[in-house]
């Protein structure tokens, strides 16, 4: 059997999916490029400084606060995780978005908590053997949903400063 040239070898595409989930979280590295227009800035830089007075905070025609969005994101990345790992049921959305405000110990819980699924999501993408259409859909939705919700907080954050 020849092999088809155009396949993508899972390594490639496991090395570059992890980037960017990488840089989302984390940043861009050091003297490499960005994926995005702001270098060195991930999730994890954004929200490090910010109290959760400010985190409770909401802006625009949505009310969603910092918070929110965090927690948004935290909620898809395990939702998602358990797809790629083949979950079936439903998932409640809704309850995604059930986060408004947040106290101090709150806010650090929800940081900690994000920290870990971001760590948990990693550790998905390492494990899975086959990337198939259904997961590297999943795995890409992933990069893209978490970068949008990192966008929102960095645009909340400039309007209530």
């Amino acid at each position: 059997m020849k092999a088809d040239k155009n396949l993508i070898k899972k390594e490639d595409f496991l090395d570059n999916i992890s980037y960017l989930l990488r840089e989302t979280f984390e940043g861009s590295p050091e003297g490499q490029g960005s994926a995005y227009l702001d270098r060195g800035v991930g999730v994890f830089a954004t929200i490090e400084k910010i109290s959760a007075e400010t985190a409770s905070r909401s802006i625009g025609e949505n009310k969603a606060s910092i918070a929110a969005h965090l927690e948004h994101a935290r909620f898809y990345l395990i939702a998602l995780v358990e797809f790629m790992n083949g979950r079936t049921e439903k998932v409640n959305w809704d309850e995604s978005w059930s986060v408004k405000t947040v106290n101090v110990s709150e806010w650090n819980l929800l940081k900690e908590n994000v920290q870990r699924d971001y760590e948990k999501t990693a550790e998905a993408f390492q494990a899975i053997e086959n990337w198939n259409d259904d997961n590297i859909g999943e795995g890409m939705a992933i990069v893209a949903h978490t970068a949008y919700h990192l966008g929102a907080i960095r645009q909340i954050l400039k309007a209530v400063k």
